[in-house]
């Protein structure tokens, strides 16, 4: 292609609304267009690297048994009242009435659709496993889009969805998938991914994984162990906890006025945070009874494990319902309570002689032991982990990473087959529920982290697999019949070989032409023209910095072959 005919302009400043790398490198390189908040065109460059992506994510799940289709992005109500979802997820599902007045959704995701097209296609154990999947515009009515396409409202994804006869049956296929996700993201330039224990959030299932990218332009936090594979996104990160164990001690009824916060009961008391009972209590729907969540006063409760445990989004209790179930806000504790369901933290299990709220105004109780002073109660891990803590797996060390998620798996069990109704005839004709497994990966996101994790002051450096372009013919200073006797014919050449080539022969200023090439990110750049021109030699440069030269026009394709 010639560049006067490329449509996208490029520009030098940086735009004020980027905030990452690759949105300011996107729309500085003609590759996407902001036309509302977290809702992006895509220029020709743009398209050419997702198109690119999308077929070595087609070639991947292809190959591990995926056949392609293609749902609505417009669903009626009626199968996400199926589901529950209708209902359970907030404003970020677009909900909206056709001509008719009929209720209709702009789908997230597809788990509603897939299980809708499945069920009336598939009924009989012979036709299972399978795996369908698509690639496809989504809506989400993201509250705070940022990022250009790192965040957005409307966004093509890559899902894929198995159906599965047993719990086995899945668990292989999902080992398979991941397998494929480490190539997709290896293809695309991006080895350093790594897989992450996650939580599966409002998809539910009972296990979830993410592919994180580490840089440190993430806005998501990965938690990692200095010493083992250990890998967990801070929703569901454990870590191990010293045990602090001490013979128990006599409960104290101690008075503390005005003292309610752990860091004013710590500095009263003259005792360490560690040494303190957090109590934080949660509301849930309107059929469920109060949580009370006790942990370590030095640590923090972690709102994913306890929105798992609790099967709704965690709502912090008001003070009439603190005062129904006996206790006082800013005195509280899980003594002498009722109505409510008790949850302890492990790190509380494990400590001894703690300080707890005294459930009266101004009062705080010393000697404090879980298993001795609370008949009843559930005991789980809901801490939030901290940086510098142990790791679960071994004796190393948890650090904190950033990281930019670029794909999903999750093993959904029988969330959407059995509410959804489901079934199929198992060998001896019994009606069985089949078990699901769903894979994403964001195509947009995907493009814009290459470029974090790829780029330099100048613009992308695309890999080779991904690269809108790969080459780019630069002139300099060349008159039109050197032009026709000395570039065009490569350029010519290089076309017929069905080689990607950008040809830029204006009559422009190296400078200015050197910055749309680096903005444009080919993998190889071939100079024709400047002090090279009398030995008709051309000079060769990779975009990455790793090597550059000169050849004869002879020597072009060994060179292309190379890179």
């Amino acid at each position: 292609m010639l560049i006067t005919h490329l449509i996208g302009k490029r520009f030098k400043d940086k735009p004020a609304e980027a905030s990452f790398i690759s949105h300011s490198i996107l729309l500085r390189g003609g590759y996407i267009r902001q036309v509302s908040n977290g809702i992006y065109s895509l220029l020709p460059l743009g398209l050419r690297v997702i198109r690119k992506i999308e077929n070595i994510i087609r070639e991947e799940m292809v190959k591990v048994g995926g056949q392609e289709v293609l749902m609505p992005v417009v669903l009626p109500r009626e199968l996400w009242d199926e589901s529950g979802r209708y209902d359970s997820i907030g404003s970020e599902l677009l909900r909206f009435k056709d001509r008719t007045a009929h209720d209709m959704v702009l789908a997230m995701t597809h788990e509603e659709g897939v299980v809708h097209l499945s069920r009336n296609e598939v009924n009989s154990y012979k036709d299972y496993p399978f795996m369908l999947f698509q690639i496809q515009t989504k809506f989400r009515d993201e509250p705070r889009s940022r990022g250009g396409l790192i965040r957005v409202r409307e966004f093509t994804m890559k899902d894929a969805y198995s159906f599965h006869n047993t719990d086995n049956d899945l668990q292989n296929y999902y080992d398979k998938c991941a397998e494929a996700y480490s190539k997709i993201f290896s293809r695309a330039g991006l080895p350093q991914v790594a897989k992450v224990e996650s939580d599966s959030g409002m998809m539910g299932g009972r296990v979830a994984h993410e592919y994180m990218l580490l840089v440190d332009s993430g806005e998501d936090t990965v938690v990692k162990c200095d010493s083992c594979d250990y890998v967990s996104n801070l929703e569901v990160a454990t870590s191990k906890r010293e045990k602090k164990s001490e013979e128990p001690l006599p409960l104290q009824l101690v008075h503390t006025p005005e003292k309610k916060t752990i860091e004013e009961v710590s500095d009263f008391l003259k005792v360490p945070k560690s040494k303190l009972a957090k109590v934080v209590i949660y509301e849930g729907d309107s059929n469920a009874v109060p949580v009370i969540a006790v942990i370590r006063g030095d640590l923090a409760v972690n709102e994913s494990k306890i929105s798992k445990l609790m099967g709704v989004a965690p709502i912090a209790a008001t003070e009439k319902t603190i005062q129904t179930i006996g206790t006082v806000a800013g005195f509280a504790s899980a003594m002498n309570v009722s109505n409510c369901r008790i949850i302890i933290d492990y790190s509380v299990i494990d400590s001894s002689n703690l300080v707890c709220g005294g459930n009266k105004t101004d009062y705080h109780y010393l000697n404090f032991n879980a298993e001795r002073d609370v008949p009843v109660f559930e005991t789980a891990d809901i801490a939030t982990v901290t940086e510098n803590s142990m790791c679960p797996k071994c004796s190393g060390i948890l650090q904190f990473k950033r990281g930019i998620e670029v794909g999903n798996i999750f093993q959904l069990g029988t969330k959407y087959t059995e509410k959804m109704g489901m079934r199929y005839l198992d060998s001896e004709g019994q009606s069985k529920t089949p078990i699901m497994g769903c894979y994403g990966i964001g195509v947009g996101r995907l493009m814009a982290s290459i470029i974090e994790a790829s780029h330099d002051d100048y613009g992308p450096i695309w890999p080779s697999s991904v690269a809108p372009f790969s080459v780019h013919i630069i002139t300099i200073g060349l008159s039109d019949k050197q032009l026709e006797e000395f570039s065009d014919p490569v350029y010519e050449s290089l076309k017929s070989e069905k080689i990607e080539v950008l040809y830029d022969n204006r009559d422009e200023r190296a400078g200015a032409k050197f910055a749309d090439a680096d903005l444009i990110g080919a993998p190889l750049k071939l100079i024709f023209g400047g002090k090279n021109f009398e030995s008709k030699m051309v000079e060769w440069k990779r975009r990455d910095g790793k090597d550059k030269g000169l050849c004869k026009v002879s020597e072009i394709m060994d060179i292309l072959k190379s890179i």
